[in-house]
């Protein structure tokens, strides 16, 4: 077998692994920006909602 039939034989077992350990890390990331995102409107969420009713008396 010459080297290019290798590298074409190699590569179905190697990429499979490689996508899903893709899409858990990406899983990850979303995950810590959703934590991050609750966090955020657990300490902002006061003001958030006296701006937003602010702005719709002002309208």
């Amino acid at each position: 077998m010459n080297t290019p039939n290798r590298i074409l034989a190699y590569l179905p077992r190697t990429l499979p692994t490689a996508r899903g350990q893709g899409l858990a890390e990406y899983a990850l990331i979303l995950a810590l920006i959703a934590i991050v995102a609750i966090i955020a409107l657990i300490f902002l969420g006061g003001q958030v909602s006296k701006i937003l009713s602010n702005v719709g008396h002002s309208v």
